[in-house]
């Protein structure tokens, strides 16, 4: 007679040895970690939360069991990660900036700028918080930078332009998320076009800042971004250069301009060696982010002070949100 087997049906692994396991296999993926994260637990964490719902407040979430179907579509996760090199937010479509939850997807570029830092202190020492009234955020793409200036100046008002209408859609869905419309406008423009003539209190710009060569050289991750929203010219300075020469006229007396440029600090630092830059520091790591006031620019787009282009290619589109 054949003996039953009266053998345990194998449990369902605990969300620590899932995230373990997946910490070690994004690990062996030989994956870059530039988008949010730096490191492959972080990563991993990051994808079983997903799955879970939201990121967990009760610690003893580790010691929960995760699902047959929750095992699945982490795996799902986890193979378009490794195989197909896509960045964890793009997998998620949700990031945080400056403590605030932001959609993301493949049209505007991910979120990870030491800007928020900045944002956090409210620019201190270096503006006056409670006379900020008009802030410009030069190329919002998810609206991350624009939401979180309106969230830490409230009685401010915020235009958030870009370029791309892909982008001012992905920012339009989190200003609606935030309930900031009334404060919030999106505007679709190359630059400065659309502004005319209006003034801002502060401008703060993320602008594209990579150059050929390093574009080229990225990692494979990179690729999934909005070329627009990283190439700058053989030199990565053709955005930052149109900011320089026009800033100025679109900030108030005692005005400041905030802009990160990244790896391209070098490259700007030889391009405009006469120009007073401050180039800030950050508790939480990051670098490549100057500050110049509103006097300093004028100084600089003097004509004859500096070799600085004459003309623009910018172009006026349309107006989005708000009136005033």
């Amino acid at each position: 007679m054949q003996r039953l087997s009266h053998s345990t049906p194998t449990r369902n692994p605990t969300v620590r040895a899932v995230l373990n396991r997946a910490a070690r296999q994004l690990t062996r993926a030989g994956l870059h970690f530039g988008h949010g994260t730096d490191n492959a637990r972080d990563e991993a964490a990051a994808l079983i939360w997903h799955v879970l719902g939201d990121p967990p407040a009760d610690p003893k979430v580790l010691s929960r069991r995760l699902s047959r179907a929750a095992q699945a579509q982490l795996r799902a996760l986890l193979d378009r990660r490794v195989h197909e090199r896509i960045p964890v937010v793009y997998l998620t479509g949700q990031c945080w900036f400056a403590g605030l939850a932001m959609h993301v997807d493949a049209r505007v570029l991910i979120p990870r700028s030491p800007i928020a830092e900045l944002i956090e202190r409210r620019f201190a020492p270096w503006i006056d918080a409670p006379r900020v009234r008009r802030i410009l955020d030069l190329g919002t793409g998810s609206g991350c930078i624009a939401i979180a200036c309106a969230r830490a100046f409230p009685r401010s008002h915020v235009d958030a332009v870009d370029i791309s209408r892909d982008a001012l859609e992905v920012a339009r869905l989190n200003v609606r998320r935030h309930r900031l419309q009334r404060r919030v406008r999106l505007v679709e423009s190359d630059h400065f076009a659309a502004l005319r003539s209006a003034s801002y209190d502060m401008i703060v710009t993320n602008p594209p800042y990579v150059g050929r060569r390093e574009l080229q050289g990225l990692p494979a991750e990179y690729r999934h971004e909005p070329r627009r929203a990283l190439a700058a010219g053989t030199d990565g300075l053709d955005s930052v250069r149109i900011i320089l020469r026009q800033a100025h006229a679109h900030l108030k007396p005692g005005g400041i301009l905030v802009c990160e440029v990244g790896n391209a600090e070098r490259a700007v630092r030889r391009a405009y060696p006469r120009v007073p830059f401050l180039w800030l520091s950050f508790e939480r790591g990051g670098g490549g982010v100057f500050l110049l006031t509103r006097e300093q620019l004028v100084h600089t787009a003097a004509p004859g002070k500096m070799r600085l282009e004459t003309g623009s290619r910018c172009r006026a589109i349309r107006w989005d949100g708000y009136s005033r």
